[in-house]
């Protein structure tokens, strides 16, 4: 019986996915296990991620899984990989929006929240319901016999650099770079609710490998998934007191801090909206008022927006302090952190959170800032 696995794709990596004779599909590495999976005759899903949002292609699988580092996409090798041929395959503006078949697929149905629906487009190879599948592969049939094309979405206009205070002075982030919404150097107002999940799936995981952890001060009220985060058995109400009042204000609003006895052994900043600075700054602000910190600091985003999250980590602005933010932070996906967590239930207590931590995780040195 055939499978039907979500494949994601920006604009650029479709295109070079195309340039290279549209032949090879290719994944994470950490994405191994689920690519091993995959049978000959099983069709991955194309889908075109942030503000495009649409289905591009149906491809079928042609090979059993093997890894290989030749260069296909210019921001990442991809190595765990399957050779395929495509069923159907559409330019982003013929693309079929995902918002048109809220009605046929079963990712829209029951939801808490009318907007987490983006969280079934996070990752892949995720693997789908066969309906869902069929349903996507005739919509994307028909599109390609019958097209319509959008325009793509365009910028939101010209917008002025935007200025903010931090521990190492006055930054500036220049237009390009900017936002769709408001920037906040706070942990708190409103956050999606895949923040929330991310914030109780590193609660839960510190307390089962044996850590206390900390949230966030302003995050204590949350739920998720009704659990609540003040019912967990090691959450601490007080922090560590290795540090003055005014690093200790910082640390408070970080999102969540692993320790163990005294100390922190790892803090996490998530970063689901479109900023993503908020949690950089409160980083480069504890960097800068203790330089000899040896706390690993991760920085946990949404996959597509790794080139980023790495580009802006490399801004010579953040390259400044005593310790390089790029030395001491590294980043986790969120499907890194889902399929993790998922392959290690059963053994999670004996886990040791550092190697855990490293092997999930990757380093954010080696590419320059936009």
């Amino acid at each position: 019986m055939r499978s039907y696995w979500l494949d994601l794709f920006t604009v650029e990596t479709w295109q070079e996915f195309l340039d290279a004779g549209a032949k090879v599909s290719g994944f994470s590495e950490v994405r191994w296990k689920a690519v091993s999976q995959m049978r000959v005759g099983d069709y991955l899903l194309c889908y075109l991620v942030g503000r495009i949002s649409r289905w591009v292609g149906v491809l079928e699988v042609t090979s059993e899984g093997f890894i290989d580092q030749a260069p296909i996409w210019r921001s990442r090798i991809y190595p765990a990989r399957v050779r395929v041929r495509p069923v159907v395959k559409l330019t982003p503006e013929t693309g079929v929006p995902v918002l048109d078949m809220r009605e046929q697929l079963s990712v829209f149905r029951n939801l808490r929240n009318p907007n987490i629906w983006s969280g079934h487009f996070r990752g892949s190879p995720y693997k789908w319901k066969a309906k869902d599948g069929e349903a996507v592969l005739a919509a994307v049939t028909a599109a390609h016999a019958d097209p319509v094309r959008r325009p793509l979405a365009k910028d939101r206009g010209q917008r002025r650099p935007i200025l903010l205070e931090s521990g190492i002075g006055q930054i500036t982030f220049p237009e390009s770079d900017q936002p769709d919404g408001p920037i906040s150097t706070e942990a708190g107002g409103k956050e999606p609710t895949v923040h929330t999940e991310i914030q109780w799936l590193l609660l839960k995981l510190g307390v089962d490998m044996g850590n206390d952890v900390w949230v966030a001060r302003n995050d204590r009220g949350r739920t998720w998934d009704g659990h609540s985060f003040a019912d967990l058995p090691k959450l601490r109400s007080t922090l560590p007191q290795q540090f003055d009042d005014l690093t200790n204000s910082i640390v408070s609003l970080i999102d969540v801090l692993w320790i163990k006895s005294n100390a922190i052994v790892a803090a996490f900043e998530i970063e689901s909206t479109t900023s993503i600075y908020s949690g950089l700054l409160r980083m480069t602000d504890l960097l800068a008022l203790q330089p000899n910190v040896a706390i690993p600091l991760f920085l946990v985003a949404p996959d597509d927006r790794r080139s980023k999250v790495i580009s802006e980590i490399n801004r010579p602005t953040f390259a400044r302090l005593p310790t390089p933010l790029v030395d001491v932070c590294r980043f986790i996906s969120f499907n890194d952190l889902r399929i993790a967590i998922a392959d290690t239930s059963r053994y999670v207590h004996s886990l040791k959170p550092d190697l855990f931590l490293q092997d999930i995780s990757e380093d954010c040195g080696g590419e320059s800032a936009e």
